[in-house]
């Protein structure tokens, strides 16, 4: 690390040690390439961001935010030579305005920690990415995750009112810090700059504040509808039905049996994991309509060929299968190597993409897991490979690439909420025309002409 940077910042918290470093250096995203940083720094305030990002412009250092590392995609994965912003230390709750139901928060806030805090004040933040327990909001922002509620109530981008970001700019003034949006309800003046960095993946600038609008507390607690299902493709055309009638649910979850097994062998939640896939509803419609809507949810699901269906009376199973769910992800890779998807398409194509993602599993002779907010056509097949094998790394890589052209041919996208980070450059590329990456480009130059931040993610050079 060049000796000026700590010299010129002696008062920040700098990290050398080559283990911590390494740890600081990559997301979840396994199979992403990580280069290896400089150092990596811990800010406490915004002013201590725009030093740090001043004095890496001043010397050509790329910076690369992290918030904690849960991302899927290597959005926060180190490039060589950089400084690592680990915004962890940023994690105070500056305010919880009960009266115009918005907070604001530091991006450190740990999602589930901002939930509970405004619950309190008989409020509520909906976004709720499976990570929720371990990712904090600056991630969220960063990717637009959405997570289980978002079927009913939205992704991130639908809750963030403002930012503050310290940012680059045409006349090369780095470490500026900028407000961007507001805290009212209603604002539109001037261009959607929140709405451009929420999903920027940090490569537009280092988000140090967000505004988050709130919502009443819910009444009462969600009724979970449950349905067995004898294939995967049946569960999607359950999806489908429920679509066609109608029906909202809070939350439409898809597990299949690998992923109830994995999380049954890890934790033991005392689950059955007999049937092939799994439908988890929630619905917090209050009173006689909410009953109404669970009944009429289960009939879909039987209709549409579920072994069984039904309203679960049992608070503890209903919670554990949630819990299943979230856990799903870790409960596998645990077993090995997991490439993860999070492809969206039409609710209506559900069902087929589920059938060709086993096909191109059958195709490539690779075992894959699915999990999915299948409410809202967002499918997160896992590719599972045995460790050290190269042969099988190659065949999952394919079919990974198959997976994402397969979206695409279903009026799809290759990302609903992970981020492109490193793993969907190649997707992205396909799913959008030269113009509109033109146009994308043309931002990021404008915005970080030196390519400082968080360079080579999203818009960044093809894939070797």
């Amino acid at each position: 690390m060049p000796s000026s940077l700590t010299a010129a910042l002696p008062q920040l918290d700098f990290v050398t040690d080559p283990d911590v470093l390494a740890s600081l250096s990559h997301d979840d995203a396994e199979w992403a390439p990580v280069g290896a940083p400089t150092a990596a720094v811990r800010p406490r305030t915004t002013e201590e961001v725009q030093a740090i990002v001043a004095e890496c412009a001043a010397r050509g250092i790329p910076v690369v935010p992290r918030g904690a590392g849960t991302g899927l995609s290597g959005g926060a994965n180190a490039v060589d030579g950089c400084v690592v912003l680990d915004l962890s230390k940023m994690n105070r709750i500056l305010e919880i305005d009960q009266e115009n139901m918005v907070a604001v928060v530091q991006p450190g806030v740990v999602n589930d920690d901002l939930k509970a805090a405004v619950a309190e004040h008989g409020l509520w933040y909906p976004p709720d990415p499976a990570s929720a327990p371990w990712s904090t909001i600056g991630g969220n922002v960063a990717t637009n995750a959405g997570g289980l509620c978002c079927l009913k109530y939205g992704v991130t981008r639908d809750y963030v009112l403002g930012l503050q970001a310290v940012v680059g700019g045409p006349a090369g003034d780095y470490g500026t810090a900028v407000r961007l949006g507001h805290r009212t309800t209603k604002g539109v003046a001037g261009y959607d700059l929140v709405g451009l960095f929420v999903g920027s993946e940090g490569t537009l600038g280092v988000v140090t504040e967000i505004t988050v609008r709130l919502r009443p507390a819910r009444a009462a607690a969600p009724r979970t509808v449950v349905g067995a299902f004898p294939s995967i493709v049946a569960a999607g055309n359950a999806v489908a039905a429920a679509t066609r009638r109608g029906l909202l649910p809070t939350a439409l979850e898809l597990l299949d049996r690998a992923c109830l097994q994995a999380v049954e062998d890890w934790k033991h939640l005392g689950l059955s994991a007999t049937a092939e896939a799994l439908l988890l509803a929630q619905i917090d419609t209050p009173g006689a309509a909410g009953d109404q809507e669970a009944a009429a949810l289960a009939t879909v699901f039987r209709d549409a060929g579920a072994e069984w269906a039904e309203q679960s009376t049992d608070d503890f199973e209903a919670e554990a299968l949630f819990a299943a769910r979230r856990l799903a992800y870790p409960a596998l890779e645990r077993l090995g190597p997991v490439l993860t998807e999070d492809v969206c398409v039409p609710r209506s194509k559900v069902p087929h993409m589920l059938a060709r993602i086993e096909q191109i599993a059958a195709d490539h002779e690779v075992s894959i897991a699915t999990i999915a907010h299948a409410g809202d056509g967002n499918l997160h097949p896992m590719i599972r490979t045995p460790p050290d094998d190269d042969a099988a790394r190659a065949a999952a890589q394919s079919a990974f690439e198959e997976i994402l052209t397969e979206a695409i041919t279903h009026g799809g996208t290759v990302t609903g909420e992970h981020g492109v980070g490193l793993l969907k450059r190649r997707g992205m590329r396909q799913e959008q025309g030269p113009g509109v990456l033109a146009m994308q480009q043309a931002l990021k130059q404008t915005l970080d002409p030196l390519n400082l931040f968080n360079p080579g993610k999203v818009t960044g050079a093809p894939d070797a």
